[in-house]
């Protein structure tokens, strides 16, 4: 778990405690807001590599194994992106702590859990799991560069499914509308009405539902014999469970929000030619 001390990461780790089964541990900067049973926390730098990486391996060595990560940190710019500067010289650059921490931190962690997952023989059920947004789905106009790493995530999720899938993990990722944490200030907050909030138990409920694999209920999360956003699928019943998904939270609703059809036969050749895993050189 990544930046588990507060926000969306505690109430997971929560929601995971109580299910009771799972050794927990959380990164962050700063220790947890209460205490979650079972969990370690680590002090953690996830905008620095070797920070997160000498993490990972400490768990790996403390457990023998990973089953489930979830890349969850994440901050909005602080800056008027629309801000006026003198004439006569360049502007200063743009703060990009947003693209560090929302999208690059995001890259590392999914680079380090392929690492770890594959070492991890005994698991049977490999789950990474990313925070997007609905901001990775739709524009962002107060916020444009934690939209654009938004929409990074979701495109890096979408491009690593597959390729993780074969290696026996499953990567999704949930896109929350606007959920209270401390991501803004209460005066931020107080700007959007209260019916547009989505409720923590909801975030909680589908994190949980994507590491079982089916939707709420336990129903099948598609039709096993389509497969999941064009993947593939052997018909079987592992094959319906839910991988390469983005899956929008509204309210208390959820929404599987496949990536946009080919314009044409042309772009759907031109796409399927990227269905690898490296150029050839």
């Amino acid at each position: 778990m990544e930046a588990g001390a507060s926000g969306m990461g505690l109430a997971v780790a929560k929601a995971l405690a109580s299910r009771g089964g799972w050794r927990l541990h959380l990164l962050d900067l700063r220790p947890p807001l209460e205490e979650v049973e079972h969990a370690t926390f680590h002090k953690t730098n996830v905008l620095d590599y070797d920070s997160l990486a000498t993490t990972f391996q400490r768990i790996f060595d403390s457990d023998g194994r990973v089953d489930l990560v979830m890349a969850n940190a994440g901050l909005v710019e602080r800056f008027n992106f629309y801000e006026q500067h003198p004439a006569g010289k360049p502007p200063p650059p743009p703060d990009q702590t947003v693209i560090d921490i929302n999208l690059k931190a995001v890259i590392n962690t999914s680079w380090l859990a392929q690492h770890y997952f594959r070492q991890s023989t005994k698991s049977n059920n490999k789950n990474l799991v990313m925070t997007a947004s609905v901001g990775g789905l739709y524009r962002c106009q107060v916020s444009p560069s934690y939209c654009a790493a938004k929409h990074g995530v979701v495109g890096l999720m979408r491009s690593i499914a597959p390729g993780y899938y074969k290696q026996g993990v499953r990567v999704n990722a949930i896109c929350p509308g606007t959920v209270k944490t401390n991501l803004l200030d209460a005066t931020a907050w107080s700007t959007f009405p209260d019916e547009v909030f989505v409720p923590m138990e909801k975030v909680t409920e589908t994190v949980l539902m994507i590491i079982d694999g089916h939707d709420v209920g336990g129903k099948p999360v598609k039709d096993s014999t389509a497969g999941v956003n064009g993947a593939g699928s052997n018909g079987t019943a592992e094959d319906s469970k839910l991988f390469g998904e983005a899956v929008e939270l509204s309210g208390r609703n959820h929404y599987y929000r496949d990536q946009p059809a080919y314009c044409d036969a042309h772009m759907r050749k031109c796409m399927q030619m990227t269905e690898r895993e490296v150029y050839e050189h």
